[in-house]
């Protein structure tokens, strides 16, 4: 029998429901290949608090209420689902790396320190798998897919974006020319229900520092929005955006709505993105947490517009016929081999699916399709809202993500030692 692969899990914060939830949800289905075996975490006791049911600090409760959003995965232990091996507890990334423990990293710490456990993990030969956004600068980024190419590991990235099941039917009926020829594609959205118009966003206010979070709305959102484009749409050309910080304070509240911190903010928290496809298509992009009063979007969502139709959310429009559901075409002409490619293991679980692929690419020595490299377009990608704003002119992704083009993230560069 194959060995288990062993992961450690570097950084348990708000985030960790979500991945133990994917776990559990593979080992519920049958996928026996791993164990979680460390969990690292600067304060010893945030790990303890994932480790073992009846033991450690009383969970946090989930910052979000919204049943589409990780952030609301109830808290959960690894003895939940691997009752039969306790995870050993560290909080020295050091130790953890020579312990001998792990094959494997699933990093999902604050997005400032994926650069470093990466780099330093994959020079130990173990394989990584990084929360998003990818890092916290394009060079913090380039520095993790050289180091994973210099040692021949395999360096993901959760995106579950990527593995929604809309989402892939979405790309399944693309490449049966459902649409036919991409033209126009947009995504707006002004305002949140849970973080609009001043809270601090996801109870982190890190998330709010530009040195500590990279960017604000354009990094946290923007990577997940432009992951979407580029896995259904194309490669993005160029950019021209303009970005805001519209609130300058941001609070914390207790239940009865008194302020308990305040968080001075220098990350945006809105932009507005026109884009261009090297396909040719265009397409434009809003997001911000900023905005009194309720939010403003497009009713369907995520649209694309081609020559022979368009996809509006989760239905398809084509000409001279009716409007049908993605998951109801799927499920009627998708062949057996289309079933696998787009749900290879069945799993409707996002960061479920994210997992089994890395898994399986650890297993055959190669990437999973959420690749570093492919972390690293979506970064490149988002950071060109940044450097448009900042330039005041269209930017090049291309530019952006060889370095030639950084100077909003210079700053960044230079507090990290980055070149």
């Amino acid at each position: 029998m194959t060995s288990p692969i062993r992961i450690g899990i570097v950084g348990c914060g708000r985030i960790l429901p979500a991945h133990l939830r994917g776990y559990a949800t593979l080992r519920q289905s049958g996928v026996d290949d791993f164990r979680i075996t460390a969990l690292y975490s600067r304060q010893r006791r945030d790990a303890e608090m994932f480790r073992k049911r009846g033991e450690g600090p009383p969970p946090r409760p989930p910052v979000s209420n919204r049943p589409a959003d990780p952030l609301s995965a109830p808290h959960s232990y690894v003895s939940d689902f691997q009752p039969e091996l306790d995870a050993e507890v560290f909080d020295d990334f050091q130790t953890l790396l020579k312990s001998g423990l792990v094959d494997a990293l699933d990093i999902p710490a604050s997005v400032f320190t994926h650069h470093a456990y990466a780099v330093q993990a994959a020079d130990a030969g173990i394989h990584v798998l990084a929360q998003k956004p990818l890092a916290v600068s394009v060079a913090a980024g380039r520095l993790m897919v050289e180091a994973a190419r210099r040692n021949g590991i395999t360096l993901g990235i959760t995106e579950n974006v990527r593995y929604a099941p809309t989402v892939r039917f979405a790309r399944w009926a693309i490449e049966r020319g459902e649409i036919g020829e991409i033209q126009m594609v947009a995504s707006i959205a002004i305002g949140t229900p849970e973080w609009s118009p001043d809270k601090v966003v996801a109870d982190t206010p890190w998330r709010h520092v530009k040195i500590l979070a990279g960017g604000g709305a354009t990094l946290d959102i923007g990577v997940h929005l432009f992951h979407r484009v580029r896995f259904l749409c194309g490669e993005v050309r160029s950019m021209a955006a303009l970005v805001r910080t519209i609130e300058p304070i941001r609070y914390r509240r207790n239940v009865a709505g008194r302020v308990i911190e305040s968080v001075q903010v220098d990350a945006d928290d809105a932009f507005m993105a026109t884009f261009e496809l090297v396909n040719g298509a265009i397409g434009q992009a809003s997001f911000t947490w900023a905005g009194h009063g309720p939010p403003t979007g497009l009713p369907e969502g995520f649209v694309i517009y081609g020559s022979k139709g368009c996809l509006k959310g989760d239905t398809l429009y084509r000409d001279g016929q009716s409007p049908i559901g993605l998951t109801e075409l799927f499920e009627r002409e998708a062949t057996p081999e289309e079933r696998e490619r787009w749900l290879p293991g069945g799993f409707t679980d996002t960061f479920a699916a994210c997992f089994y692929d890395f898994l399986q690419a650890i297993r055959r020595g190669g990437q999973p399709e959420a690749s570093g490299a492919e972390g690293l377009g979506d970064l490149a990608t988002a950071f060109s809202i940044l450097e448009s704003s900042t330039s005041h002119r269209s930017v090049r992704v291309a530019d952006v993500l060889s370095g030639a083009v950084r100077e909003a993230q210079r700053e960044i560069d230079d507090h990290y030692g980055l070149q």
